[in-house]
């Protein structure tokens, strides 16, 4: 059993057809936000491919995919998966890989004709990207949703959950009866791309995932007087701009002395008023994403950001306010899921290496539950979020040989 391998034509048959789904010609990336109708359309594309199989799916409550070789519900399963939404022209492999690696697990136990013990169950988790804050669907499965919650948050947009879920059929509400008793996880583990240049850099194909990365992301404006570009002379501005770009030249300093190698600040979204050329911004709503392994860095980075963009504010007569989106605390993987994927990683022969992810994944959550792991294999040149996101086909194949046994060993 230590040596059943996947068939790589089937994953990457899936891998191809599953990207077509929400494809831009243009772009020639993928788009499949969280609740929108590409995101919907991939979902009843997984469910078909399971009962293609022969295999059992539904839609949860929450927009969760679960899917399993039988439909009667066990006491208790050892689950895999990962996300089928996207980033906005993101590409091929990230978060389906673990979808459908898991698929293939399936396909291969029943092809040897193996029943494991502990039935395996697949997950496509909702909404992972973020785009109304958090990772919604694993949030539901663990019980960490409120009402409130579900009736308020929006995207950067203004766009409300409660609005997409329902254009999709499912009840904002109805999302809390997704909830699933904790015992019934015996153990989880999470295959996906790495996101980075490590193991690309290293030429090793699997990295054996040690914690994730904690992440909060705030919504910032800073808000100051528009004028003409010509006439208001440049000591006499509030020029909402000039406090950004004075904040992003301090980004460097205020990880050298709050944070640490793992740490990260990240504009991503930046958005001018009234953004005419010949007027001096009076207003910029940006982005911010904070990173870092350890809980206590990502406070203080959190608060030097704070002081820094309040200083800056006084400094260019500017009003400073930020909306909390989300905060999600690191994670540590379990130490027993860890040894146990170093184990089959090495009775297949594979070389790896152990390390952090700095970015956040459905097993962070899945780890406050349950024994936790993920597995990583290479971005080519640390690519992701991103057209050219590309991993080589015998890395996708060592990395679904590394996820079948060691599930396997679980599920035994």
């Amino acid at each position: 059993m230590s040596t059943l391998t996947i068939n790589l034509e089937r994953l990457k048959a899936d891998l191809l057809s599953l990207f077509e789904i929400g494809y831009d010609k243009d772009s020639k990336g993928v788009t499949r936000l969280g609740f929108t109708e590409k995101d919907n359309l991939a979902r009843k594309w997984l469910c078909e491919r399971f009962e293609h199989e022969g295999f059992w799916a539904e839609i949860d409550p929450a927009g969760n995919v679960v899917g399993r070789r039988d439909k009667a519900r066990p006491k208790q399963v050892v689950a895999t998966g990962s996300h089928i939404d996207t980033v906005i022209s993101g590409g091929m492999f990230d978060g389906t890989l673990g979808v459908l690696a898991g698929l293939e697990v399936l396909r291969v136990l029943r092809d040897n004709d193996i029943t494991p013990s502990t039935p395996l169950e697949v997950y496509a988790f909702a909404e992972e990207e973020g785009r109304f804050g958090g990772m919604m669907g694993v949030q539901a499965l663990i019980g960490e949703l409120t009402p409130d919650w579900l009736m308020t948050a929006k995207d950067v947009n203004g766009i409300m959950l409660k609005d997409e879920m329902a254009s999709c059929g499912l009840d904002p509400i109805g999302a809390l009866e997704a909830r699933v008793d904790p015992g019934y996880f015996k153990s989880y583990i999470e295959l996906h791309i790495e996101q980075g240049p490590v193991l690309d850099t290293l030429k090793k194909p699997i990295g054996v995932v040690e914690s994730i990365s904690g992440v909060y992301k705030w919504i910032v404006r800073l808000i100051g007087k528009s004028n003409h570009a010509g006439t208001a002379p440049m000591n006499m501005r509030s020029d909402a701009f000039m406090g950004l770009a004075n904040f992003a030249n301090e980004i460097p300093r205020i990880i050298a002395e709050e944070g640490s190698d793992k740490s990260r600040l990240t504009v991503g979204k930046v958005d001018l008023k009234p953004g005419h050329a010949h007027t001096v911004p009076g207003e910029v709503e940006f982005t911010l994403v904070g990173r870092d392994v350890d809980g206590e860095v990502m406070r203080s980075l959190a608060d030097s950001c704070r002081k820094v963009l309040s200083a800056i504010a006084r400094k260019h007569n500017l009003m400073f306010e930020f909306e909390q989106m989300s905060w999600l605390e690191p994670q540590p993987m379990s130490n027993d899921i860890i040894s146990l994927i170093a184990e089959q990683t090495n009775t297949l022969g594979y070389p790896y290496e152990h390390m952090p992810s700095g970015a956040g994944h459905d097993a962070q959550h899945m780890a406050k539950v349950t024994d936790a792991g993920m597995i990583f294999v290479p971005s080519i040149n640390g690519i992701s979020h991103a057209p050219d996101e590309w991993t080589h086909w015998q890395d996708i194949e060592k990395g679904a040989n590394v996820l079948l046994n060691s599930l396997l060993k679980l599920a035994r």
